[in-house]
């Protein structure tokens, strides 16, 4: 038996939550994450408006702290405690989009503090590698890293990535959310971080996950180290 504390940690890119937001709250609450690490939520000033909204529909809260996050966001569980909270911004070519990731650290009464990430790598494969780089250097172990690397196995995010976490998300395809071929979403975990099946019983509607956003979400149950006395 695996000595720790379970935590769901789910990730789900939103497409500025220009679809139906209320088929992507009705995802979340079926998938009952502990901690949901969101993509392209609003980067305007109705951030502050809309991602609260959002959270009380999926049963969760938001910590804040939109500027310099490049569109990430982390939501958590009223369980689950948040000692800190940044938000970095990634430097990108003009005039590209922002890129920024959101990172918190958190804990679970009786488990370690774990750091969590929330990213969203950009378009070009050269600067994805640097975002990344500069987003591990930001999170210390125990982490998870988890989010949109808009890349597949064979790029050198991913590359990068796995050479110090181990994929923790399973192998189903999350793009397009209408008929998924490519697994663009993921959770990697460090090594510290053990997991567990995650339970069957979730299975968020097909209509839902279409019509929420062009990505599907995510998910892993994680083991968290106890905490040391």
């Amino acid at each position: 038996m695996i000595e720790g504390r379970r935590v769901r940690l789910a990730s789900y890119n939103l497409r500025d939550l220009l679809d139906d937001r209320v088929a992507a709250a009705r995802v979340v609450r079926a998938i009952q994450p502990d901690v949901l690490c969101l993509q392209e939520v609003p980067r305007r000033l109705t951030t502050e408006f809309c991602l609260p909204a959002f959270a009380r529909a999926c049963g969760l809260y938001w910590a804040g702290g939109r500027r310099g996050s490049g569109g990430t966001a982390i939501l958590t569980a009223l369980r689950v405690h948040t000692h800190r909270a940044v938000t970095r911004r990634l430097t990108v070519r003009f005039p590209d989009r922002t890129r920024g990731y959101a990172a918190q650290l958190l804990s679970v009464p009786g488990a370690q503090p774990l750091w969590v990430a929330s990213v969203h790598l950009g378009l070009r494969a050269d600067e994805r590698e640097r975002h990344l780089a500069e987003v591990l250097a930001g999170v210390s172990h125990p982490a998870v890293v988890a989010g949109d690397l808009n890349e597949g196995a064979t790029g050198a995010a991913w590359a990068r990535l796995a050479a110090a976490y181990r994929k923790v998300s399973g192998e189903h395809p999350t793009f397009p959310a209408d008929h998924p071929t490519s697994a663009l979403d993921v959770i990697f975990a460090s090594p510290e971080v053990s997991t567990t099946p995650v339970d069957p019983v979730v299975h968020p509607l097909h209509e839902d996950l279409v019509a929420a956003s062009d990505h599907r979400p995510c998910w892993a149950d994680l083991i968290l180290p106890v905490a040391r006395p």
